[in-house]
């Protein structure tokens, strides 16, 4: 079976590439600018080439042959998301699909995440909705790339498939290496009001993955997520406890904003990466928990670290 990765250089890209290395999988790994973080040589089923996902004529060739199609590629740390998230998101989404259902690709996986049905709650949890309302450019966008998907796949042969994964959490995760920097300088702040988030562990958001890829009869929406949803708040508190850190300190909301607005605007007049935005900010403040009920069924029965108790060991 031969997949395609797009993103393959990015964090989670990059993962699920290293943990299909040496598998039965023929692995054609497409890179844009950055290279891949490890070596590929080694490996007699992987392959990695170059394509633009803003250029369709390049797309052509890397889609050729390809069974499956899994989708990560993005901009995230950049100023002004608004002026560029509606090209990356939803453009190159429908360059892809074009070029995926044109060589008869049997599945097309987007990455996805819940924030695409607006805020959700544990009582009233993110489903398999495809008429959200999300705040976020990045949660329309993405839900705007979803939609175009199915879409463009509705009667067709080819699977049409988003996974709309909660927050993935472990060693390597930029994210959370970057909140473990900032607590051990006492650097980081959240807001007092609680955000509820759904976490998975690193690995058995890969098994997902890998499941999705493989199942032959993996098709539609599925939310990724592990059995005990907690708030943001509680996440850190913890991560921090567990890293012999203090606690984040906790600010006004509006604090957050101002300084999103004040990096963006650094980061534009610098011409440098921006590790906050004020879309960023509205995004992390919104509480997403999804139902896992399809995840359970088809995908992963049973989690490795059902809950952050048994995943702190990868923190």
């Amino acid at each position: 079976m031969k997949v395609l990765i797009t993103g393959a250089a990015g964090n989670l890209g990059s993962n699920l590439a290293r943990h299909l290395l040496g598998g039965p999988l023929e692995l054609r790994l497409v890179i844009h600018r950055k290279e891949m973080p490890f070596d590929t040589a080694p490996y007699s089923n992987v392959s990695v080439c170059r394509a633009d996902l803003g250029e369709p004529r390049t797309l052509t060739e890397v889609c050729a042959g390809a069974d499956c199609v899994v989708h990560f590629a993005g901009v995230l740390f950049a100023p002004g998301p608004e002026k560029f998230l509606w090209q990356t998101n939803v453009d190159y989404v429908r360059n892809l699909v074009a070029a995926a259902l044109a060589a008869g690709v049997r599945k097309i996986i987007l990455i996805s995440f819940p924030h695409v049905e607006g805020e959700t709650s544990p009582d009233h949890p993110a489903t398999d909705r495809l008429d959200g309302a999300p705040t976020s450019v990045h949660a329309l966008t993405r839900l705007a790339a979803e939609q175009h998907l199915f879409e463009a796949c509705r009667g067709k042969p080819t699977a049409p498939v988003s996974l709309r994964a909660g927050m993935v959490y472990g060693r390597g995760i930029l994210m959370v290496d970057a909140a473990r920097w900032l607590l051990a300088r006492r650097l980081l702040a959240v807001w007092k009001q609680p955000t509820w988030i759904h976490l998975l562990a690193l690995p058995d958001f890969l098994d997902c993955v890998t499941a999705a890829i493989q199942g032959e009869q993996v098709s539609g929406i599925y939310n990724l997520g592990d059995d005990q949803p907690m708030t943001l708040q509680e996440f850190l508190d913890t991560a921090a406890a567990h890293w012999q850190c203090g606690k984040p300190w906790r600010f006004p909301r509006w604090t957050f904003h101002v300084a999103g607005a004040c990096c963006e605007t650094f980061a534009a007049v610098a011409g440098t990466a921006s590790p906050l935005t004020r879309d960023f900010i509205k995004i992390g403040m919104a509480s997403y928990v999804a139902d896992t009920t399809r995840m359970k069924r088809d995908l992963a029965p049973k989690l490795a670290y059902p809950s952050l108790k048994e995943g702190l060991v990868l923190l």
